[in-house]
């Protein structure tokens, strides 16, 4: 592991600068509404207005990279999200923060695209699946670092806002000083929505509805914090553990996966994420520690929904599709994560901050009742299932291009459709409205 991480150490270290200065921002800016008296559905709306640009940043991505190639690309998105987070404490509108927020979630997905090239490249077969490991480690602790570095501030002073664009900033230095070779071009990944409908729709609907839970709480848990009377260092540390949860739910979950029904586990896991809910969700007031032990048991399991829905998928389909398969489980992720804070945020608004998990039981509570394992004919399950359980960032902080590092995926496909495109194809595809 030693040799990964001393070949791949400084895409790991510009990923995780990346994830600290993602995960700050959406903290502090639910934060910084609340405490200014905007209401609930704004904070919501800024959370889907971020998701939405990382949804479409997959194809505006591949053809800005198509055209600049990937440093210029990388480097180009990395100076319009700094400033783009500078705008934030420069303009007060509303309405122009939520501008801001789609172009830092399309800059963002752009830069796992750039970040993902050459991890696919150039990482060896025999090794892949720990090259993934890294890559996801460096994405879970980015996230949890950035909720930890709320302490570094008693209020929401503009402070925030600077150590964000300075990782932003930061993080580009990595890439833009590599010695690596350019990673070949892209290639647009297929979209075929209405075959995967038919193929995978257990699939499909936990990847909606996780995306849903896991927007609205990234969203909107720092509000429902601040509302149970948490000051700023116990929020960075409740929003600390629940994602660090998502982290060590991996190991124990893939051991699980490997061994028993994935449809039985997604079921399981639904069912327990309702009923561990339920006490965030009617207690008006709920202790310090039990707050915390509920929010990371919650987390715990919602967090276990992505990973089982990707497994689940990859052993219901071809070799040859799986790195469509990622686009489609992305988009329908993302649509989620769009719905989930603007619905959720208008609930709090209406009826209090517990609406947050009364959403997520409910949420959860409908997944039980649509992937049940007795409904599952395994009428398209693949010739090699099941497949070994890779764990994947709980979040679109990914692109499709991850799946080819995924051990499930045949190599010589992926080589095949991912590199060596032509080069006139490349060129029309850019160019193409």
């Amino acid at each position: 592991m030693r040799i990964i991480w001393k070949a791949f150490g400084t895409l790991y270290f510009a990923t995780l600068l990346m994830l600290i200065g993602s995960s700050l921002l959406n903290t502090y800016l639910g934060l910084h509404l609340a405490e200014s008296g905007a209401a609930d559905f704004w904070v919501g709306a800024l959370m889907a207005a971020n998701y939405f640009g990382l949804v479409i940043g997959g194809r505006v991505g591949h053809r800005l990279i198509a055209k600049v190639g990937h440093i210029r690309a990388y480097v180009a998105c990395a100076g319009v999200m700094t400033a783009a987070v500078l705008a934030h404490g420069l303009i007060d509108e509303l309405y122009l923060w939520l501008a801001f927020r789609v172009l830092i979630g399309m800059g963002l997905m752009c830069q796992y695209m750039v970040i993902e090239s050459w991890l696919n490249e150039q990482a060896e077969a025999r090794v892949r699946g720990k090259v993934f490991a890294g890559y996801m480690l460096a994405s879970f602790s980015g996230q949890v670092l950035g909720q930890l570095a709320l302490r570094l501030q008693a209020d929401f002073a503009v402070d925030l806002l600077l150590l964000v664009a300075l990782c932003f900033a930061l993080c580009l230095v990595p890439v833009a000083l590599t010695g690596r070779l350019h990673p070949k071009p892209l290639r647009v990944v297929p979209f075929s929505p209405m075959f995967f409908f038919k193929r995978v729709p257990q699939s499909l609907t936990t990847m909606l509805i996780s995306g849903l839970i896991t927007g609205a709480f990234y969203g909107l848990a720092p509000l429902y914090a601040m509302r149970q009377g948490l000051d700023t260092k116990h929020i960075s540390w409740f929003m600390g553990i629940c994602v660090l949860a998502g982290l060590l739910a991996q190991a124990p979950l893939g051991w699980l996966s490997d061994r028993y029904d994935r449809a039985l586990l997604i079921f399981t896991s639904a069912l327990l994420l309702a009923i561990a809910a339920l006490p965030l969700a009617f207690l008006p007031s709920i202790p310090l520690a039990l707050l915390f032990a509920c929010g990371f048991t919650v987390c715990l399991l919602q967090f276990c929904l992505y990973p089982l829905a990707v497994a689940f998928s990859n052993d219901h389909m071809e070799s040859e599709r799986r790195v469509e398969l990622s686009a489609m489980l992305l988009v329908t992720y993302g649509v989620g994560a769009c719905i989930g804070p603007l619905l959720c945020g208008l609930l709090m608004r209406l009826y209090g901050a517990n609406m947050l998990y009364v959403f997520a039981s409910l949420c959860a509570l409908l997944l039980a009742l649509r992937v049940r394992p007795a409904s599952v004919t395994h009428l398209y399950q693949a010739s090699d299932a099941p497949l070994q359980h890779v764990a994947v960032p709980a979040d679109l902080n990914r692109s499709p291009l991850s799946t080819a590092l995924d051990p499930r995926v045949d190599e010589q496909w992926v080589e095949e459709q991912m590199q060596n495109t032509p080069e006139s194809e490349i060129q029309r595809t850019a160019v193409e409205p």
